[in-house]
């Protein structure tokens, strides 16, 4: 498994489905590598994790080279050894997927969100992005869509079919709701917000549309940016008062906590697939105010309230606090829904894949990887 910041899970949606996939396969016996990313002295290098072998290698510290210089060591290291398949983790890797074809290895994309549309990525960025998504398509011997939505787009974009996996979810464990009180906090006593900062997620906007509400509850606000400066002090220059700031918080119980006890959970995400935090706060029984595009209606399914600007965020978590009822009802619904999603379900189908992979590579016949529609967005 390459590409990512790897294990144990601390930062997003690729990491967490390393995590809970990785550690299902080795209980079905099979051997797992995963490769790790060390930016810094001070990271943490086990051997193990969940029975998985790690190889835990340096990368650039900077925005824009960090995961495609990582994955340059990963798959140098990975054509030394002996391995049945490969799953590589987002389409900016895609350029290195001719060396492991070469190697002959049979390996499936998991290609993410549309990355491209990402503010934070520079004219350049975005076009190195697309020219990746093409380069996926043309050299993986299968693509992993975690959405209906990314499937449509490759298969719009590119006649390209997709396996479309999507994530799972957990229901957090007896004694994370009481973890909460560490925090000074009460069970339906606060609104929440789990995300990087980043202008995709809205977290500003979050904030600017509950700074403008009459809410009595706090807004907890769980996140940061390693290389978003700017955009983070914007954050903080909007909240007032009520609105608690915490950072990263890497204890998985206390976080499980977090999402169980919030009255409302607010997810600005818009431009990745189904989102391992949108999830995890349905399994919570949660009740939803989410960004409205089609990534997560697919996830909700009628069982969370939507907003696209600040002035919805404050009239959504207005009528969280003066409907208590309905926001109870809309979390026992997304509650339901969520069933959908099963993390041992998702490994078994990684599994599958796994094995169909060397006849998808012997078989051939990958679409060309060029654009329907030309090459412009």
């Amino acid at each position: 498994m390459v590409g990512t910041r790897g294990v144990p899970a601390r930062y997003g949606g690729f990491e967490t489905c390393i995590e809970e996939v990785g550690s299902r396969l080795v209980e079905r016996g099979h051997e797992i590598v995963v490769y790790c990313r060390s930016t810094t002295p001070q990271t943490e290098r086990p051997a193990t994790y969940l029975g998985m072998d790690l190889v835990h290698l340096p990368a650039l510290h900077h925005r824009a080279l960090e995961t495609v210089s990582h994955t340059a060591l990963s798959v140098g290291h990975l054509l030394a050894r002996t391995v049945d398949v490969a799953f590589v983790y987002n389409a900016a890797n895609a350029p290195f997927l001719p060396l492991l074809r070469a190697r002959g290895l049979p390996v499936a994309t998991h290609v993410d969100g549309l990355e491209w549309k990402r503010a934070k990525w520079s004219a350049s960025g975005r076009r190195y992005y697309r020219a990746a998504e093409a380069a996926a398509v043309r050299w993986s011997d299968a693509l992993i869509a975690d959405a209906e939505g990314i499937a449509t787009y490759y298969r719009d974009e590119f006649d390209a079919p997709t396996v479309q996996i999507a994530y799972g979810t957990r229901t957090p464990g007896p004694g994370a709701l009481a973890r909460i009180a560490e925090l000074g906090l009460e069970p339906r006593g606060y609104h929440l917000v789990v995300a990087r900062f980043e202008p995709e997620n809205h977290v500003e906007m979050i904030v600017d549309g509950y700074r403008r509400s009459r809410a009595r509850l706090p807004l907890v606000v769980v996140g940061s940016a390693p290389y978003g400066k700017a955009y983070t002090e914007r954050i903080h220059a909007l909240a007032d008062s009520r609105v608690r700031l915490l950072g990263g918080v890497w204890d998985s119980e206390l976080l499980d906590g977090l999402y169980a006890g919030s009255l409302s959970y607010l997810h600005g995400h818009s431009v990745g697939g189904t989102n391992p935090s949108l999830l995890r706060a349905m399994g919570a029984g949660t009740s939803v105010l989410a960004y409205d595009v089609n990534f997560n209606r697919e996830v909700l399914a009628g069982s969370g309230l939507f907003f696209s600007r600040a002035a919805d965020v404050t009239r959504l978590v207005e009528l969280s606090e003066d409907d208590v009822p309905g926001a109870l009802d809309r979390a026992e619904l997304a509650r339901h829904e969520v069933k959908r999603y099963e993390w041992d379900d998702v490994a078994r189908r990684y599994e599958e894949l796994a094995a169909e992979l060397p006849a998808r590579r012997a078989a051939g016949g990958r679409p060309s990887g060029r654009r329907a529609r030309g090459g412009r967005p």
